[in-house]
């Protein structure tokens, strides 16, 4: 894997220097991410399984998409490039999903310190995924609530930043009101 310059931030959002993606993950500065929380018209949630041959949570399973951004890259744009690189679709009607954010994910036995400044979004898309296989090992839709469960279940099976990203968004939340009985 190559190491990818990422545009780095000072706590106010203000650019500062283009550093190695290793050196920001290893010293714990601040960069910019997008995610995509990607929907099929029946309301299921499509998930990715990250190939085994990434450097953090090889073969969890994650998010439709998470991005880190290019230099001088919006929120949008950098989404946009990730449905097209990682599932290989375009023109998919985003919208804000939730406010912006700043994350602090440590992962000590890994050297990990990921602090990013985020901002998810969502879609729904109708029709074929077309997943790049350097990046994704497998793709499946699931319904909420039992997305909901494995994360209770099976914690270990999904990326921390999944996991923490859909409790922030009240994901499950949500699911657990839908199939409340009265």
């Amino acid at each position: 894997m190559r190491d990818e310059l990422f545009q780095t931030f000072d706590l106010d959002g203000r650019p500062l220097e283009l550093v190695a993606r290793s050196r920001v993950h290893r010293e714990g500065l601040w960069h910019r991410a997008a995610s995509v929380y990607l929907f099929l018209p029946d309301g299921r949630i499509v998930i990715q399984r990250r190939q085994t041959t990434k450097d953090v949570c090889p073969g969890a399973w994650d998010l439709s998409v998470a991005e880190h951004l290019a230099a001088g890259e919006t929120y949008e744009q950098g989404a946009a490039r990730g449905l097209r690189e990682e599932l290989g679709i375009e023109d998919v009607a985003l919208e804000p999903f939730g406010a912006e954010v700043k994350v602090k994910l440590e992962l000590p036995a890994l050297g990990v310190k990921d602090y990013e400044m985020q901002q998810a979004f969502r879609g729904v898309f109708d029709g074929e995924l077309r997943p790049n296989r350097a990046e994704v090992a497998a793709v499946e839709a699931v319904g909420i609530a039992d997305l909901c469960a494995a994360f209770a279940a099976r914690p270990a099976d999904f990326t921390p930043w999944f996991r923490e990203s859909a409790a922030r968004l009240e994901l499950c939340h949500a699911a657990r009101a839908a199939v409340r009985t009265e």
